[in-house]
């Protein structure tokens, strides 16, 4: 496959910050997701420190801090806490009453492909996604989940750019074998309505 049939992973993903992070052109913040993802993992997996208590803990802290700072400021003359005013735009708001809507949009349509329609393709591809998320989840809880999902994220997207002529050679392969069975499959749902009708006109 040449050149001309390349597709820019980073285009993709974005082309912002997290598609440089994701592609490790942003090495720093690429190390600094990896290391911190790792360091939550080992704290409340492998450590047994419950994740609730830790950020009940850590706010606790931080309000405490806040509020003598704030009182030996005026006592002592002193700047205020630098707490930034957190003012969400209603343009931000609307980007992201957009996003939810097109997800949820999608899922309605594969919704409707599958109850409406019928379409045999959407069933098997959403049976098989839900069953391997339950089969993989069933070997580890949430958090390791979460966890295998950054380092997948910070992978996958990697890897298939370097080297995304090989992939899409197997994938091409992937692709003509599903379509075959897909077709085959068809055919024989096809033909269970057809024998079903020949049977009530005998």
């Amino acid at each position: 496959m040449g050149d001309y049939g390349r597709i820019s992973v980073h285009d993709a993903l974005g082309g912002g910050a997290v598609a440089d992070i994701l592609l490790w052109r942003n090495v720093y913040g690429g190390g600094v997701v990896l290391i911190v993802s790792t360091i939550f993992w080992f704290l409340f997996e492998r450590g047994g420190y419950n994740i609730v208590a830790f950020v009940a803990n850590n706010l606790l802290l931080l309000v405490v801090i806040l509020f003598f700072w704030a009182k030996s400021a005026t006592l002592l003359n002193r700047p205020l806490p630098p707490i930034p005013e957190l003012d969400i735009s209603e343009e931000s708001v609307l980007i992201a009453a957009d996003e939810m809507q097109v997800w949820i949009d999608n899922a309605f349509s594969v919704a409707h492909d599958i109850a409406i329609s019928g379409n045999l393709k959407t069933l098997i591809a959403v049976v098989s996604s839900l069953w391997l998320i339950s089969y993989v989840g069933s070997f580890f809880n949430f958090l390791t989940l979460i966890y295998i999902g950054v380092l997948l994220s910070l992978s996958m997207p990697f890897l298939y750019d370097k080297f995304q002529a090989q992939v899409d050679e197997k994938l091409v392969i992937v692709r003509k074998v599903t379509n075959f069975i897909f077709r085959k499959a068809d055919i024989v749902l096809q033909m269970i309505p057809l024998t079903h009708n020949k049977q009530k006109t005998q």
